[in-house]
């Protein structure tokens, strides 16, 4: 046993790790989401009301987002764009990599450090995966412009 509990705490982490920086690029989204779906189960719709709001509005969120990278003809805007659904991301890893730091290590000092490092970890993380999003080859099948 003494064995196999240091292998499944670096199990764990590394699992933690891969799950954060996979699902980073959806956290704009999912904010979205869980404000719209409060909002709306406030408003009076109900447990169930707010949760299908909150998915519609996730998807939305989503959807619009890759429209956007897909269509908008300036690689300035796209950066924006990139930026904007990338900053959540940057702030989930911040207080991700903060909450596992403030378990591993006493001093202040050092779980700062590492939580910065890991924010932008996943920040120019979510921001590869979120660039990388538009279709390989797009730049060649549109059409040129005047």
């Amino acid at each position: 046993m003494i064995i196999f509990g240091p292998l499944l705490v670096i199990a764990g982490i590394g699992f933690f790790c891969w799950l954060l920086f996979t699902l980073a690029v959806f956290a704009l989204p999912l904010y979205a989401g869980l404000t719209v779906g409060a909002w709306a189960f406030h408003t009076g719709a109900g447990w169930l009301g707010g949760a299908i709001v909150g998915v519609i509005a996730t998807g939305v969120t989503f959807g619009v987002g890759q429209l956007a990278l897909a269509f908008v003809p300036w690689s300035w805007l796209r950066l924006v764009i990139v930026l904007i659904y990338a900053a959540p991301a940057t702030v989930a890893g911040y207080y991700a990599t903060h909450g596992i730091a403030q378990m591993a290590m006493p001093s202040a000092t050092w779980q700062m450090f590492f939580s910065l490092v890991g924010a932008v970890a996943v920040g120019i993380t979510a921001l590869i995966r979120i660039a990388g999003a538009t279709p390989p080859g797009w730049e060649e099948t549109r059409p040129a412009r005047a």
